[in-house]
């Protein structure tokens, strides 16, 4: 009889448990924190007991998801790679696109570290969203940096307000995230929403 379980070699306990982290992530988007281990042990390829040799618990496995499926890293190096010499304009426009891009596809796994933060009580998750918050905010403060000397606020204020629009608009009730690119909300933090005869 086939064996219908993905079985992988022997791993070392801490490949083992990055293995572990890195089935459980997509999980968590589709199922949030209501994953079961046996739905985690069968996108592993191991037995369910595997899981509890490595994590003391499902939520300690949970927690150690959660966190590095939100490490903005990916999202920072790629606000790095943003062209320093295109326009001010453009660049916020790139900004914003990956930022929308990023909130979107972690919306399930940002509801799962709420019901982590308020359910556990679970200060560490809190502690490191907060750092990833702040390495994001500072990549974006960064894209806008050099052109600092054309806005009424800083470019830390900016890119905050950046931040919020693009989390308002994936995660608030009034988001439309489809009507708004990267260009448009580049726009409204620029320009304003007054049209402006003799302008374009």
């Amino acid at each position: 009889m086939e064996n219908k379980r993905r079985r992988v070699p022997a791993l070392a306990p801490e490949e083992r448990r990055e293995a572990l982290i890195a089935a459980t992530i997509p999980l968590l988007h589709e199922h949030g924190v209501d994953v079961s281990t046996r739905q985690i042990a069968q996108a592993a390829g191991v037995a369910e007991g595997t899981i509890f040799g490595v994590f003391e618990t499902k939520s300690s496995l949970v927690v150690c998801s959660v966190i590095k499926g939100l490490d903005p890293q990916p999202t920072v190096d790629a606000l790095a790679a943003i062209d320093p010499a295109l326009p001010l304009r453009d660049r916020m426009a790139q900004a914003a696109d990956l930022v929308h891009g990023r909130f979107a596809e972690n919306a399930q796994l940002m509801t799962a570290a709420r019901a982590l933060i308020i359910g556990q009580r679970d200060g560490n998750t809190a502690l490191q969203l907060a750092d990833n918050r702040s390495r994001l905010h500072a990549a974006i403060t960064g894209v806008i940096a050099a052109d600092g000397a054309q806005l009424r606020r800083t470019p830390a204020a900016v890119a905050s307000l950046l931040l919020l629009f693009c989390g308002a608009n994936t995660y608030g009730p009034f988001g439309d995230p489809d009507n708004f690119s990267g260009e448009e909300t580049a726009s409204l933090l620029l320009d304003g929403l007054l049209i402006r005869r003799g302008t374009h």
